[in-house]
């Protein structure tokens, strides 16, 4: 097992790859307008994983790019986890269904954590939940909102209900290269003893670095965005790495 997985996103904005600024629907640049040519990308370039968020869909609160998920899926043999829009059994049992590993439920988790632990209860390992914050505060409905809930507190509801993961974002970094926010991203992921995964800012080599350092053994991951697409993050030098880290 690699020390760290790196998750590339592919993030969908009406059929199209895009990344965004802070989460804003306005500040959206199209890098790819075939999904599927870009997670096959991914794919033979070795990443083990892909990230995919569905952004009308986180919007919207229901499936908006199923056709450009299906399209990726049908592509790539590598797992995929999906977020955004996932707010019922219904789209939970659609998406395991169609061949996605794990969903990402986000807003419904502040709004409806029983649903969450009813979807690990009935698809074991297959649940992961998003925990997006801003300013210590965690954010819903495609970020759109701020609630009064805080990221640790919002971890501990999930507690031995066998969630496989805790995806956290820092919107304050997603889209800007900044860096990830290891102290908030550590700090939850030793409130919790959920597996933890980094996302929001990951800008360079140096950050791949960082997270190869020993407290940072408690995450399972990171993702990487825009970095990979315009070029500041090397996928091969980078999966080199992990690679090295794991082999010593």
């Amino acid at each position: 097992m690699a020390p760290v997985i790196l998750f590339p996103a592919i993030d969908l904005k009406e059929g199209r790859c895009v990344r965004l600024v802070q989460g804003d629907m306005a500040q959206a640049t199209v890098f790819n307008d075939d999904p599927a040519a870009q997670a096959k990308a991914f794919e033979d370039q070795g990443f083990p994983w892909l990230h995919l968020v569905d952004l009308d869909g986180a919007f919207a609160g229901k499936p908006m790019n199923a056709a450009a998920v299906e399209a990726i899926l049908a592509r790539v043999g590598v797992p995929a986890q999906l977020g955004g829009g996932i707010r019922d059994m219904k789209t939970v049992e659609g998406w395991l269904t169609h061949g996605i590993r794990r969903v990402i439920i986000g807003t419904a988790a502040v709004r409806d954590p029983e649903f969450v632990r009813e979807a690990a209860r009935r698809f074991p390992g297959r649940i992961a939940v998003g925990i997006d914050a801003k300013d210590g505060r965690v954010a819903v409905e495609g970020w759109a909102r701020l609630s009064e809930m805080s990221a640790e507190d919002l971890g501990r509801r999930f507690e031995d209900v066998g969630v496989a993961a805790i995806v956290y974002t820092d919107i304050a970094r997603d889209g800007v290269l900044k860096g990830l926010n290891i102290e908030a991203t550590l700090a939850l992921a030793n409130a919790v003893g959920i597996p933890v995964i980094a996302s929001g800012g990951l800008a360079s080599i140096e950050d791949v670095k960082r997270l190869l350092e020993p407290d940072c053994a408690v995450l399972e991951g990171a993702i990487s965005g825009r970095a990979l697409y315009d070029g500041r993050l090397d996928p091969t030098e980078a999966l080199a790495l992990i690679r090295e880290a794991a082999d010593a």
